[in-house]
């Protein structure tokens, strides 16, 4: 039985399709000693024996998926900075997390909140990858207060140097002394949207909360707590509509 070699690659529980097409594409995949770049090739799992940057691949045996509360100052990114920041094999190492995990996108350094990690590529690419328009909610606190005109102008959307933005939602959850928070919720997964799209109206991201992705929700975590999904929430995710 053959198999597509980005499949293969999720399978094994080191990144999504989405990022295994581009470890083959920059030639860091081998299939039996020879570097691949052609995305559609299919392998025999069997037989075949492909390597990610030097290190040959399996299929894992244990599919594992946690959400955890990432809190400011840690990368989205296993392994080192070149900058010396924290990263997420900082935080698994500190709290006693073994497996070998992957994020599903990303969260800003300078950002908190939900962060799912497994070493299923399948499942990462159903929440990850754009065309599946996977809604994300986040708790923003912005400065100074929001009135009723910005809100307004917040919710028909703005150009921003990459393109059009609008939020699927936008409305106010509370002001505080000197800001408001807005919860917003949105589909798109270009970097820094959020506080790029608040600056545009000239207020300035003080604090930003993911608090749900999908049917996926943040609960009652705090800052560095993580608990492993529910079958429930896996399936919810597997049970989606796809164009695959």
């Amino acid at each position: 039985m053959q198999v597509r070699l980005n499949k293969y690659i999720a399978q094994s529980g080191i990144c999504s399709r989405r990022k295994a097409d581009e470890l083959i594409k920059e030639g860091k995949v081998k299939v039996n000693g020879e570097i691949i770049k052609d995305l559609g090739i299919k392998i025999n799992p069997e037989k075949d024996i492909v390597e990610v940057e030097g290190n040959i691949i399996k299929p894992v045996e244990k599919k594992i998926y946690i959400k955890i509360y990432k809190p400011v100052g840690y990368l989205s990114a296993i392994g080192k900075d070149k900058f010396g920041r924290k990263t997420l094999t900082d935080l698994l190492k500190k709290l006693n997390i073994k497996e070998s995990l992957f994020p599903v996108g990303r969260l800003d350094y300078n950002s908190e909140g939900l962060l799912i990690l497994t070493n299923d590529g399948e499942f990462a690419n159903k929440i990850a990858h754009p065309k599946h328009e996977i809604k994300k909610v986040y708790h923003v606190e912005v400065v100074p207060k929001v009135d009723k005109e910005t809100l307004n102008q917040m919710k028909k959307g703005a150009v921003l140097e990459d393109g059009f933005f609008k939020p699927d939602k936008v409305e106010i959850i509370k002001h505080a002394k000197d800001s408001t928070w807005l919860l917003f919720e949105i589909h798109s997964g270009k970097k820094r949207i959020l506080r790029r799209y608040v600056s545009k109206f000239n207020h300035k991201v003080r604090r930003l909360v993911r608090v749900k992705i999908d049917s996926i929700s943040i609960e009652n975590l705090k800052p560095y707590q993580f608990k492993h999904l529910t079958d429930k929430e896996v399936r919810s995710i597997y049970e989606r509509d796809s164009a695959e």
